[in-house]
C-alpha cells in the first residue's frame, strides 16, 4: 500500500509538471504570435519596394507615386532623405549623450550613497519614464526657438540624446560595479593618476558593458517619430546641414501614412527600420555574450 501511494504521488507530480510546461509553452507561442505575424506582414507587403535605387534615391512626390500606381508599376524612388537623416540625428545624438552618460555612470559608481549622487540616479531614472513627446516638446522649447531659431537635425539630436542618457549612465555604473576593486586599488598603489585609471583600466576592462548599453539606447531612439516631429521637422531632399530641417525614416513612415498614394512604402521603410534595429540588438546581444 505504502509503494502504490508513493507510485500515485509521483505520477500525480509528472502529470502536475507536464500542465505546467504545457501552459508555459502556450503563452510563450502567445506571447510570439504578434511578433511573428508582424514581422511577416512586414516582409510579405515591404519586400517588393527594396532595391539599390530604394537605398539611394530620395522620396518620391505624390504624382510619381499615382503613375506608378496607376500604371501598375513599383514606386519610383526611395528613401535615402530619411536612411542618412537617421543615421546624421543619431550619429550626433551619441557623440552629445555617450561622454555626458559615461562621465556621469562613473560619477555614479564612485559616490554611491550620497545624496548629489542619489539624486543623479533617481532623475536618470524619471527621465527614462518620461514620454517622448514631452522630451522633443523640452528640445523646440531649448533648442529649436533659441538655439538654431528653426527645426534642424542638431535640434533633432538633442531630444534623441535625451532619450539616450539614461540607459547610458546606468548601464555605465552597473558595468563599473561589476569590475574587481582590486584592479582599481592596484592602478593607484602604483602612483598611476586616478585619470589614467579610470581611462587606462576600468573604462577599457568594461567597454563590451558599456558598448552593449550605448548599442541598446541607439536602438531604442532610431525608431522615434514623436520628438523628431517636434525638432527635426522632415525633408523631401538629402540634407547634411545640422542647422536646416531634415527627414528621418520614422518620420517618412508618418509621412506616407498621411497619403494613400504612398501605402506601399509604408511598409518597405518599415520592413527597413525593422531591420536596422533588429542588427542593432543582434550586436548588443553579441557583446554582451562576449563580457560574459
Amino acid at each position: 500500500m505504502k509503494v502504490t501511494g508513493i507510485k500515485d504521488n509521483i505520477k500525480l507530480r509528472i502529470n502536475k509538471d507536464r500542465i505546467f510546461l504545457s501552459l508555459v509553452v502556450l503563452f510563450s507561442v502567445i506571447t510570439v504570435s504578434p511578433i511573428v505575424l508582424i514581422i511577416f506582414k512586414l516582409i510579405e507587403k515591404g519586400y517588393k519596394q527594396l532595391s539599390f535605387s530604394f537605398l539611394i534615391e530620395k522620396t518620391p512626390d505624390t504624382l510619381q507615386a499615382m503613375s506608378a500606381i496607376s500604371a501598375h508599376e513599383v514606386i519610383p524612388g526611395g528613401i535615402a532623405n530619411g536612411i542618412l537623416g537617421t543615421f546624421l540625428m543619431v550619429a550626433l545624438a551619441g557623440v552629445i549623450a555617450i561622454p555626458v552618460g559615461i562621465i556621469s555612470g562613473v560619477y555614479l559608481y564612485e559616490n554611491q550613497g550620497k545624496l548629489m549622487a542619489n539624486l543623479v540616479r533617481n532623475v536618470s531614472d524619471i527621465l527614462q519614464g518620461v514620454p517622448s513627446i514631452v522630451l522633443g516638446l523640452i528640445s523646440y522649447m531649448w533648442v529649436v526657438k533659441h538655439i538654431t531659431h528653426g527645426f534642424s537635425a542638431l535640434s533633432g539630436s538633442v531630444a534623441l540624446s535625451i532619450m539616450m542618457l539614461p540607459m547610458i549612465v546606468r548601464s555605465t555604473e552597473e558595468t563599473l560595479k561589476m569590475i574587481p576593486q582590486t584592479l582599481k586599488e592596484a592602478g593607484l598603489a602604483l602612483g598611476i593618476p586616478y585619470w589614467r585609471v579610470l581611462f587606462g583600466i576600468l573604462i577599457p576592462t568594461g567597454f563590451s558593458g558599456l558598448m552593449t548599453g550605448i548599442l541598446l539606447a541607439v536602438s531604442r531612439v532610431i525608431g522615434e517619430t514623436a520628438p523628431l516631429m517636434l525638432t527635426a521637422l522632415g525633408s523631401t531632399v538629402i540634407n547634411t546641414n545640422i542647422s536646416k530641417p531634415t527627414s528621418a525614416i520614422p518620420l517618412l513612415i508618418w509621412e506616407f501614412y498621411n497619403d494613400p498614394n504612398m501605402v506601399d512604402l509604408i511598409w518597405s521603410s518599415s520592413l527597413l527600420l525593422m531591420i536596422i534595429v533588429l542588427t542593432f540588438n543582434l550586436v548588443s546581444k553579441q557583446v554582451a555574450a562576449q563580457r560574459k
